[in-house]
């Protein structure tokens, strides 16, 4: 991970912790190689998930690191999520690490979880919000004082108008808990209105990570995200999709794309069928 407060805490006994990879202003370019070095040496490969709105000066250390190692065991995954919703797919990924996955197949296995993780936020302003489409006559919407914005941004980004007739938000329709980080907005909007409407099984609190103000444009803002708890169920959704080879690096795979290499399958393979989200016509989650 690229920043502690996107570590959340395990579910279980069994559910490892997650490294920080930090920033070029906190640590020395020989002191974070020295780092990932032990790191292989350790576990053998390392899976690296960073979000689209982290710093350039940090993406680019990530490459150097991997570039002067010169090492096909570091995967570095950016994953266009927002910071709780990074999180939560973080520790997704630490839970299939202990199980009889190769870390080829942990690592693509991200772009397939991402599909099963709603991650949105309530905001009291959209002004300076990038990261979903936001019409003109929201923008001037948002100058009205007391307005708030419930938005998606994944996984299909909606934005819609609180209010007594608002359309809601296009929620999962398999069983999910409720990750909630309260930022300075004071609303009960999400758990009296949203939870309900998308018939969370539960819903935990988390600390608001430090990058959500600038990935949504405002500090006044409660972000959430609903995801599937259960490591059954992540389990039963990853084995459900076909396994290749990389034809470049050799590392196995799930998808279309190599999670080490980044180097998609040939246009052959991509035709062929199978269960998972990441084909058209795939099945829904199972419930938990």
């Amino acid at each position: 991970m690229t920043s502690a407060d996107l570590v959340l805490p395990p579910t279980d006994q069994q559910t490892p912790t997650a490294a920080l990879l930090q920033a070029p202003d906190a640590q020395a370019m020989d002191l974070a190689i020295g780092d990932m070095h032990l790191m292989l040496e350790q576990h053998g490969y390392v899976i690296a998930v960073y979000s689209t709105g982290i710093a350039l000066a940090h993406e680019r250390r990530l490459h150097a690191v991997r570039s002067v190692l010169e090492s096909d065991r570091i995967a570095l995954l950016k994953v266009d999520l927002p910071p709780l919703g990074v999180a939560v797919l973080v520790r997704q990924l630490r839970q299939l690490s202990i199980c009889d996955f190769s870390p080829g197949v942990v690592a693509s296995s991200a772009r397939l979880l991402s599909h099963y993780i709603h991650a949105g936020a309530l905001l009291n302003s959209v002004t300076k919000l990038d990261r979903v489409p936001v019409s003109l006559k929201t923008h001037a919407k948002s100058w009205v004082p007391g307005s708030q914005f419930a938005v998606l941004a994944g996984p299909n980004p909606q934005l819609v108008k609180v209010g007594p007739n608002a359309e809601p938000l296009a929620g999962p329709d398999f069983g999910t808990h409720l990750l909630v980080a309260k930022g300075q907005l004071q609303s009960e909007w999400v758990q009296q209105t949203l939870a309900p409407a998308w018939k969370v099984q539960a819903m935990q609190d988390a600390t608001l990570p430090a990058d959500s103000s600038r990935w949504w444009g405002t500090g006044k803002l409660i972000e959430f995200a609903a995801f599937l708890p259960d490591i059954s169920v992540l389990y039963q959704l990853v084995s459900s999709v076909r396994r290749e080879t990389c034809h470049w690096c050799g590392m196995e795979l799930i998808g279309d794309r190599c999670g080490f290499c980044s180097s998609p399958l040939p246009a052959t393979e991509n035709r062929i069928p199978s269960s998972g989200v990441l084909n058209h016509g795939a099945p829904a989650p199972p419930r938990s």
